[in-house]
């Protein structure tokens, strides 16, 4: 149901109480927490794709800043792009994969601005 299925995987989902109970089921093996509008912007710019084309091919800058400030206030990703994100791992590498946040990458995170910019 998180379209989650491979690594390096991103997907911006609303904070409803399904979407919750999905990621506390699955929190020791993802890292979740909130997004800022620039890194959902940088996240549709760099990465976003609409069916098999880029976005930052087919549509101009200010739609994808417009779809930025709609996906961060509340809108659906579907409606602008493909809500999956492929992304390569992080610059410099993850600091470890098997423990919770403080130490490591994984489970909830108090904003997630910092990893997917090393990520993008």
């Amino acid at each position: 149901m998180l379209r989650l299925d491979r690594t390096n995987r991103c997907v911006l989902v609303e904070d409803t109480p399904q979407n919750l109970g999905m990621l506390g089921v699955v929190k020791d093996y993802v890292a979740y927490g909130p997004v800022a509008e620039e890194t959902i912007f940088g996240l549709l710019s760099k990465r976003g794709r609409n069916g098999k084309n880029l976005l930052r091919t087919a549509v101009k800058e200010e739609d994808i800043k417009k779809a930025a400030k709609d996906i961060f206030s509340g809108k659906k990703t579907m409606e602008y792009a493909n809500p999956v994100f492929a992304l390569r791992p992080p610059s410099k590498g993850y600091r470890d994969i098997k423990a919770a946040y403080p130490h490591g990458e994984l489970g909830k995170r108090g904003e997630m601005d910092t990893l997917l910019k090393k990520m993008l």
